[in-house]
């Protein structure tokens, strides 16, 4: 049995699982049909009394029903603050704990979708998560992202250091489908890179959230001005949570939640002094079009001269087949795609895992790729090639792009072969480059399903991973 169909077999009731996740985005795109919502942002002062904690959030969602608000955003640490490391990881649940479990009631029963800032998620390495995680008005997971950015800073004011109890997340997330419409997640200390805020709206997010406990010294400071800043930069509305007030002895957070329109107008503004408020603003999506037209910055960006691409971000389906030179890749056989462009499983292999990696656009050659492909382009195989070396349990790869007809391309479209290597697979190493000239001619090509089905394994991996 090949390592594929015992890969293909154990992955069978992941892609069920997919699938499901699949049907319950399908419905949340619905939901964003509508062009407004009514949000509401909540301010709170946690401590390290859990229940406490939980009895704000349930007064808040109050609030927020009594707005009719669809959405209540809530700052981080919405389940605690800790009074030291060690009270911290005591106190910390994984995401299937109890507490989880009530916030997804809450937000069942009240049909309300909730955005818990920043969760205390317990991990494997005797440490946490900072998770922003969003319910859905089902009470189901709709979306989760980790902190990436740990707050290690000294002032005169304060000295804290995130990364002695937090483990830093591994990706950004794509926005989530929400009522209010494209949520793009991020936390606290997120807020001072302006490269993520970016990127999140290359991914299409309409909104940027920043819940936070941002401390009274750098609030007075750079609250505002930060929030007003990314909401300008990116046109996208943003919405802040934040706590308030002092949590225990050693420490005090700034307050202000707030939502600010893409135009950089603060529409709501809980101020410093309330510990347990919203502030609620109707989200119109409508603003967004003919702001993009009298102000396309996004047309303007030099990607021929500058370019950012997000990195090991998780992929969507593909929506389409895929033009290849002449031909057209069935999208049901492409198992990633990034900005620029796409991963596909291959008509004839070389080796067990041969895959393809192309740009979307049509060019034939390296030198006709502008910076932001150039930059998307290596970014997509060194990922496809670690995917690979996982699945197949390898240490190398082989990888190759023939540039131009001399150099052995057949397929006028700048692509990369991706290849696993095995020990001993070859007689002469080098020898796999005369196969892979001859491969055309001596393999024969694989079907249509099988190429499917092993798309559909790696397709499940991204996902899972």
């Amino acid at each position: 049995m090949s390592t594929l169909v015992k890969i293909i077999r154990q992955s069978i009731s992941s892609q069920n699982r997919q699938q499901q996740l699949r049907k319950m985005a399908s419905g949340t795109e619905k939901i964003i049909n509508g062009q407004s919502a009514t949000i509401a942002v909540g301010q709170m002062r946690s401590t390290n009394d859990k229940v406490w904690n939980l009895n704000q959030v349930k007064e808040l969602i109050k609030k927020a029903k009594s707005e009719n608000a669809q959405m209540l955003f809530l700052p981080e640490c919405c389940d605690f603050v800790g009074e030291s490391r060690t009270q911290t990881i005591e106190l910390a649940e994984r995401l299937d704990g109890k507490l989880v479990a009530e916030y997804k009631e809450l937000a069942r029963c009240h049909q309300i979708w909730l955005s818990l800032g920043g969760i205390h998620e317990l991990n494997d390495q005797g440490k946490i998560y900072n998770a922003h995680v969003l319910v859905s008005a089902k009470g189901e997971l709709a979306g989760v992202y980790r902190k990436m950015h740990l707050f290690d800073a000294t002032t005169k004011e304060i000295r804290l250091r995130e990364s002695d109890t937090v483990s830093p997340g591994e990706r950004l997330e794509r926005p989530v489908a929400t009522p209010a419409g494209q949520v793009g997640l991020q936390i606290c200390y997120d807020l001072r890179f302006a490269e993520p805020a970016v990127l999140l709206r290359k991914l299409g997010a309409q909104i940027l959230t920043y819940p936070a406990a941002f401390t009274y010294a750098t609030g007075k400071a750079h609250w505002e001005i930060l929030l007003r800043a990314r909401a300008i930069e990116t046109q996208c509305f943003v919405i802040a949570a934040a706590q308030q007030g002092w949590h225990n002895q050693k420490r005090q957070s700034w307050g202000h939640s707030m939502i600010i329109s893409p135009w950089g107008k603060v529409l709501a503004d809980c101020g410093g002094e309330k510990d347990l408020d919203i502030g609620t603003a109707k989200i119109d999506l409508s603003t967004l079009d003919s702001l993009y037209q009298s102000m396309p910055c996004f047309e303007h960006r030099r990607n021929d001269l500058y370019s950012l691409t997000a990195y090991n971000i998780r992929s969507r389906e593909p929506d389409t087949d895929r033009a290849f030179a002449e031909h057209m890749v069935d999208k049901r056989t492409i198992f990633y795609e990034s900005e620029h462009c796409f991963a596909f499983t291959n008509l004839r292999c070389v080796v067990e895992g041969h895959v393809l990696v192309s740009t979307k656009r049509v060019t034939p050659r390296l030198c006709g790729l502008d910076c932001a492909e150039i930059t998307d382009m290596f970014a997509t195989v060194c990922m496809v090639q670690r995917l690979l070396e996982k699945i197949y349990q390898t240490t190398s790869a082989t990888v190759t792009v023939q540039d131009g007809a001399q150099a052995g391309q057949t397929v006028p479209h700048v692509h990369f072969h991706v290849m696993p290597r095995r020990k001993g697979d070859f007689g002469h190493n080098d020898q796999i480059y005369v196969k892979l000239e001859d491969c055309t001619e001596s393999k024969p090509p694989r079907t249509l399903q099988e190429r499917i089905d092993e798309a559909q394994v790696y397709r499940t991996y991204l996902s899972d991973s």
